[in-house]
Order: C-alpha cells, then structure tokens, then sequence
C-alpha cells in the first residue's frame, strides 16, 4: 500500500489538495514547488520542481505514488522519467497537451501577469473561487497565489519532452482527465507514449473540475494504489455529483 505524493498546480500551492487528503486512506503528502506557496520567490526549473517531490517522497519511506495536476502532472511526468525508482506509479492529471499546441497561450498569460503580479493574484482568486466553489475552491487560495512565477514555470514546462519521459518511465502511468478539459487535446500521444498506460476519462469535468469531488478523486487514488500491489483490473471514473 504505498502513500501518495501530490503536486499542485501552476501558482497555487499545496492546500489545494487538502480537501483530497482529507478523504485518503493513507499516508499522504502535498508538496510546495519552488516559486509557489511557502517557497515563494525562489526560482521554479524542473530540476528543482523534481527535487521538491523527491523530497517528499523520501518524507514518506522513498517510494509513492505521484499524482499531480495541470503543471503538477508535468511535474510528475519529469519525476517519473528521473527517479523512476522513487516513483511506485504516476497519476497524471489534465496535463495531456504537448507544448507547442498550448505553449502560447501560457505565455501571453504569463506576459500579462508578470506586468501586474498582485492584481493577478487577486483576479486568479476570485476565478478559481467561482470554478471550485466552496472548500474545494478556498483550498485552492488557502496558501496564496503566486502568478509571478508563471514565466519560470512556463518554459520549463516548454522545454520538457514529455512524450520522451513517459515512454522512459517503465511503471504504471494513469493519465486522468475531465471529459470537458481543453488541454486533453493530445491525450492519445501521451498514453501511446507510455509503456503501461491507461487513460481515465471523468465526465461532465474541465480542468479543474476534478477537484470538484474530493471523496471520488480520492477513493480513486486509493484503488489506483492498490492496483500497484495487486493484479491488473478495470478502474471506474469517479462519478461527478
């Protein structure tokens, strides 16, 4: 049964997986990234980011499931590719676009929020408050913003092969996206690209739809955990409310 090493998203931190922990029935830790929540100000690369999650992972025995979101399932993907060995299996949420499809729009976002990082912060809030209302959305805010850092984290997501990594990692990938999500655009490369892959697909969801329903998305960890120490079977998309 090995614990679970979860990364969050582009400038917000880990508190937004706090409702999911909640609802987990294992050990479980939520990293903090360079440049985001209490490592705020220092410098985002995918080296560091990697690091921060080998960390955690060494919090937890050395060896987890890692499930990450949007730049956290990147993230994981680069994870996955250099400490396989760390790495139990790799859950990798909303995070199927390759990087010239999806590149420019993250950087003219970026552009405009480094021109203003405070007033980004505040419309990012009151955005990711109306897409995920309730705990879920003010788990998201709960560590504070950091839009400053979307340059950093934007090109080094840019400059990641991603395809490249899942075909290196040899374990377990799932590749969970929300019917809705937009940036599942190239989610058949991505699973063709895996060795031991699996897509998983939760209806009715966007982007950050999957976080809607902690208890689901939690109780759907916990099983993709248990896969891990036991023969192969059929995974169920959590059912939206």
């Amino acid at each position: 049964m090995p614990p679970v090493v979860l990364v969050h998203g582009i400038r917000v931190s880990g508190t937004m997986w706090g409702p999911v922990m909640s609802s987990l029935d294992r050990p479980s830790a939520a990293v903090d990234l360079p440049g985001h929540g209490t490592r705020r100000g220092e410098p985002f690369s995918m080296d560091a980011a990697v690091s921060a999650v080998a960390d955690a992972i060494d919090s937890l025995g050395g060896r987890a499931l890692v499930a990450g979101l949007s730049l956290g399932g990147y993230v994981g993907i680069a994870a996955a590719e250099r400490i396989p060995g760390r790495v139990a299996g790799l859950v990798a949420m909303g995070c199927t676009a390759r990087n010239a499809s999806t590149a420019w729009i993250y950087r003219s976002v970026a552009a405009l929020a480094v021109r203003d990082p405070a007033r980004a912060d505040r419309i990012s809030s009151h955005v990711l408050r109306r897409v995920l209302p309730g705990p879920a959305g003010a788990a998201m805010v709960a560590g504070g913003l950091s839009c400053e850092v979307l340059p950093q984290a934007v090109a080094a997501v840019a400059g990641h092969d991603q395809l490249a990594a899942l075909a290196a990692y040899p374990g377990r990938v799932w590749l969970v996206n929300g019917a809705r999500d937009p940036f599942r655009s190239d989610e058949r490369a991505f699973l063709r690209a895996c060795r031991d892959g699996r897509l998983i697909l939760i209806p009715r969801r966007g982007h950050l739809g999957v976080l809607r329903d902690p208890g689901p998305l939690a109780r759907l960890l916990g099983d993709l955990c248990d896969q891990l120490d036991r023969p192969e079977r059929a995974v169920a998309a959590p059912s939206p409310r």
